[in-house]
């Protein structure tokens, strides 16, 4: 198409733009000329930069339930006429729902508006720009009339626009009649000027509740996922079921696995903590071949249980369960015992075989197979996995989504509804893509947790596609400065998009902050991953503070990956912080106390409601979250944490805090209650502060207004 043949144009509205030259005699029409230069229409009224729009609106926005966030766009139009802005939500059934937008700064034409949803499913929204015919006459009119210029004319032009919002715009019969009443006064010519003006401009709230909108330009729409609470907020709780009620015979020492019966007698323990979701290690078959020993050591003795990540053997793979552990009625039996004790059940999925596994006699095809001819096992230089054979997605992409697709399904039918995702950032991004929307058109209840410790770009992509929590850096951020730089990444844009799990320590790692620390970095680790974030977890055995690392790596001594572990929980106290007759501690109360205190207050429920304040030694971090963020009523919860990040030493600093942003002004004072002691003290902007060993190294403070 040559330049400037423009045959027909669409002049106004929003399709103002040469669009059509001609049309061949096969019917079909030729580009336009924005298609030519690779252009979208701008709209009548541009609307630009709406965010959240996660990679330009490619991948969803996330919220759960009654989460608030903010829409933001810039609107602006030619001119001096009023422009405003509208956000439109449509809700999984189609229908549409309008929130009213402000100007946030006028001089960069910057709007906003705080949106939330009310039940689950897919939603989207878009941000629409319009021209605002009585916003215009309001601003002239008064202008004009006092400076007597076209009085009877503005007076006209008012009375017209006030026809136009009552007959185009539905209305209650009272709005009709006001809008009616005001028509009349603007146009008696026998009433003073000020009163018919004042008939006029006195109905800007209902005409900016139910707007008359000209020239409504909307964005493109941005898809909206809205999923149940416990996809941001929870606590969860880590075991290995096969230790759990395990028992070593003091003669022979050889041990009789736990099952899912003894299993389940530990529920009820984990479910007093508080905790929301017992999450279970593989429960899958272990393969024979190449078993590793205590230690990862490459020589297994006879009677060793092996890594339950060396998944599959002759009695079945990822559809099977460990038959020491039981069959599926005693599954389901301990999943309903969870139900009943308000516990989900989460499970590994851990998409790997075992030399010895089925697929590999029944589908070689799903391995990398070497040039020596041997099927190639999984490495993570240094580390070598010489039990593990990794799947090759790329050789038989079909068959094994197909299988990996229906061995989820076993799982959901028998009561799981979270998985915990082993190392998914060595699968294809495109596979965890489709079989996460693959099982939430009939299962959206299915929440997914990414352990992708690993590059940001992969992190962050996963969340993207569908994975609605993801383990993070948290157990590597340790000082107060990287503390506050991660969290505010987390809660900034990542928050639309990706929901962080902070777990101080795993089966798979233990830093040499926690080896070394003591039960007080213990004590700290746990209160900011319970308080930093919605979501966090630990590892059973974090209560009696376990920190001995086996040489040369950041992992446990003796793992319980590769052996039985009795920690002898009947040995543990029922209150008071220490087992004294067997010297070791017992954090369960401290744990109980603190997921007590996130149930109790809305505003740890969220991400996005976090401001950091100072102290004046660097060792302290000091953060509050206020009003929940959520559309509950919840506005009133204000909480400060303040913690002492150095385990070895009692530190006192003097805190500054950001007083409007706890809802106070700069002189106020308030009553500063301590939800782990039951301490009180009056407070202002700024306090003095002591924490460290001997006492607690932290305080999760309440505010309470005089």
């Amino acid at each position: 198409m040559p330049w400037g043949k423009c045959a027909v144009h669409s002049p106004g509205g929003t399709g103002s733009v040469c669009s059509v030259t001609e049309t061949p005699g096969n019917g079909q029409s030729t580009p336009s000329v924005l298609d030519l230069v690779g252009q979208r229409p701008i709209g009548r009224i541009p609307v630009q930069e709406v965010s959240p729009a996660v990679d330009g609106g490619a991948r969803p926005t996330k919220s759960v339930v009654n989460e608030l966030f903010a829409i933001t766009a810039t609107v602006f139009r030619e001119g001096h006429d009023k422009v405003n802005a509208t956000v439109v939500l449509t809700d999984p059934d189609g229908v549409e729902h309008h929130v009213r937008m402000h100007l946030l700064n006028p001089g960069l034409d910057h709007w906003g508006t705080t949106i939330f949803a009310n039940r689950e499913g897919i939603w989207s929204y878009r941000v629409e720009g319009w021209s605002d015919p009585y916003a215009t006459w309001h601003h002239d009119a008064i202008i004009k009339i006092e400076a007597g210029v076209d009085v009877e004319l503005m007076l006209e032009e008012g009375a017209r626009v006030l026809e136009r919002a009552r007959d185009e715009v539905t209305r209650s019969e009272g709005d009709h009649e006001a809008l009616t009443q005001a028509i009349g006064i603007l146009r008696d010519d026998q009433r003073p000027v000020p009163e018919r003006l004042g008939a006029g401009t006195a109905l800007r709230e209902l005409l900016t509740s139910a707007p008359l909108r000209d020239k409504v330009s909307p964005s493109q729409d941005y898809t909206w996922w809205v999923e149940r609470t416990l996809a941001l907020h929870g606590a969860w709780y880590e075991i290995f079921p096969r230790s759990e009620g395990a028992t070593q015979d003091p003669e022979t020492g050889l041990w009789t696995s736990g099952t899912f019966a003894t299993a389940q007698e530990r529920l009820p323990a984990i479910a007093d903590m508080g905790f929301d979701v017992v999450y279970l290690t593989p429960v899958h078959p272990i393969g024979r071949v190449n078993r590793k020993g205590p230690n990862n050591t490459l020589t297994a003795g006879e009677h060793d249980p092996g890594s339950p990540y060396a998944i599959g053997a002759q009695e079945g793979g990822h559809d099977a369960l460990h038959p020491e552990l039981g069959d599926f009625d005693d599954f389901d039996a301990f999943v309903a015992r969870a139900g009943e004790l308000g516990l989900e059940v989460a499970m590994d999925l851990a998409l790997q075989a075992a030399p010895d596994h089925p697929w590999a006699s029944e589908h070689p095809e799903f391995f990398t197979t070497r040039a020596d001819g041997t099927i190639a096992y999984a490495e993570n230089p240094p580390k070598k996995y010489q039990d593990i054979y990794p799947i090759n997605f790329d050789n038989a992409p079909e068959t094994i989504y197909a299988e990996v697709r229906r061995v989820v399904q076993v799982w959901i039918d028998h009561g799981v509804k979270l998985f915990r995702v082993d190392n998914p950032h060595t699968k294809p991004v495109e596979f965890w893509q489709w079989l996460i929307a693959d099982v939430a058109i009939d299962h959206p209840e299915v929440i997914w947790l990414a352990e992708a410790f690993t590059k940001p770009a992969m992190m962050h992509t996963l969340a993207k596609v569908g994975f609605q929590q993801s383990y993070t850096y948290y157990a590597w951020r340790n000082e107060a400065a990287e503390l506050r730089e991660y969290v505010q990444e987390l809660s900034g844009k990542a928050a639309t998009y990706m929901r962080p799990s902070f777990w101080p320590t795993t089966h798979d790692i233990l830093t040499p902050y926690m080896q070394y620390g003591g039960p007080t970095v213990f004590q700290l680790r746990a209160a900011l991953a319970a308080t930093l974030v919605p979501t966090y977890g630990i590892y059973a055995g974090y209560e009696h503070c376990e920190h001995v690392a086996r040489p040369g790596a950041e992992e446990q001594i003796d793992n319980e990956k590769y052996e039985f572990k009795n920690r002898r929980w009947d040995l543990d106290t029922e209150h008071g912080g220490r087992d004294e007759a067997h010297g070791r501690p017992n954090l369960a109360p401290f744990l109980k106390r603190l997921n007590q205190i996130r149930r109790e207050h809305p505003a740890l429920h969220w991400i996005r409601n976090i401001t950091f304040h100072a102290a004046e030694d660097e060792n302290f971090l000091v953060f509050s979250k206020r009003g929940g963020g959520a559309h509950d009523g919840s506005d009133a919860d204000e909480i400060i944490v303040v913690a002492n990040l150095d385990p070895h030493a009692s530190r006192g600093t003097t805190i500054h805090l950001n007083m409007p942003s706890i809802g106070l002004g700069w002189g106020d004072g308030f009553v500063a209650n301590d939800l782990l002691t039951g301490q009180q003290w009056h407070w202002g902007a700024a306090n003095f502060v002591q924490l460290g060993p001997g006492g607690l190294p932290v305080h999760i403070i309440q505010v309470r207004k005089f």
